[in-house]
């Protein structure tokens, strides 16, 4: 029998893109917008007291950094209040909830990077803050949970299927229209390639209780990243000087490096790589 799982966020890139690789795995149930109101925890928990599932698939967030400062008390109940909700309900009804979180949760930590799970957190932004507190509330309060702390995930869109803003659609973009961009020296991240998640989602959803880290690995500045993402596109070296320009200032004062270290869920069995790798299994997948 199909495992049954209700999705939030289900039309955002992520959700979709899971749900069209794994139609025949999985029976899928849909929550979007329409179907609650996120910004009402109440509302939340009535709707999932009712709701027909074996597991939870939580996607949903007000992920735009500028909301999440403009409005921080109704993005924290998007964001935190409801998000723990969801997990009160889940583990009254004996349900596993699965929590999407965010690299965001590191990217003011005191340690050094990469990070483990268990490494201590801290967040300049209040999205960033407000994905920990829910974090942190889960791994406190719920037995069966999985936490799954994501890097900046890329690829390109397909027929039902709308790419979020990445870093190939940004440098894609750049190229498209010949428009010199700026991306930051002083950043480094992971990024991931979308399809890694929606491929593994039957096995992850079978992880051990606990949180994980998913990212390809990646030892470049955003910058040099885009740079290798441009060549990788066909641009000559002159090209790429032209149109990948550093941008210097940003965290110039105080450089970010809020990569993930994700040994933890490769050792359980979930395949992650490199973004050089994932980078060319995307391009080579969509014909370039």
């Amino acid at each position: 029998m199909k495992k049954k799982v209700l999705v939030t966020g289900a039309h955002g890139y992520l959700a979709s893109l899971a749900r069209l690789y794994n139609a025949d795995a999985l029976e899928f149930s849909c929550v979007s917008h329409t179907d609650v109101d996120f910004s009402s925890p109440e509302a939340v928990e009535e709707y999932f007291r009712a709701a027909d599932f074996d597991v939870c698939l939580h996607m949903a967030a007000d992920a735009s950094t500028a909301h999440c400062e403009e409005l921080p008390e109704l993005t924290h109940r998007v964001n935190t209040e409801s998000a723990i909700a969801i997990a009160k309900v889940c583990r009254e009804r004996g349900r596993r909830v699965v929590f999407i979180s965010t690299e965001q949760c590191f990217n003011a930590a005191p340690g050094v990077a990469p990070y483990a799970e268990d490494d201590e957190q801290a967040s300049v932004s209040a999205y960033g803050r407000q994905k920990m507190e829910a974090d942190a509330w889960i791994r406190a309060n719920v037995d069966d949970y999985l936490i799954l702390r994501f890097s900046w995930m890329f690829g390109l869109s397909m027929p039902g299927v709308k790419a979020s803003p990445n870093i190939l659609g940004n440098v894609l973009k750049a190229v498209r229209a010949s428009k010199p961009t700026a991306f930051r020296v002083n950043e480094r991240r992971n990024m991931t390639y979308a399809q890694r998640f929606a491929e593994q989602l039957p096995q992850i959803l079978e992880l051990p209780s606990g949180a994980y880290h998913f990212a390809s690995q990646n030892g470049l500045t955003t910058y040099e990243t885009a740079r290798l993402v441009a060549s990788r596109l066909g641009c000559t070296e002159a090209e790429v000087d032209r149109l990948i320009l550093p941008d210097r200032d940003t965290y110039a004062d105080r450089p970010r490096d809020f990569r993930l270290a994700s040994g933890k869920i490769c050792a359980a069995g979930i395949e992650l790589g490199t973004f050089e790798e994932d980078l060319d299994r995307c391009l080579a997948d969509f014909g370039w």
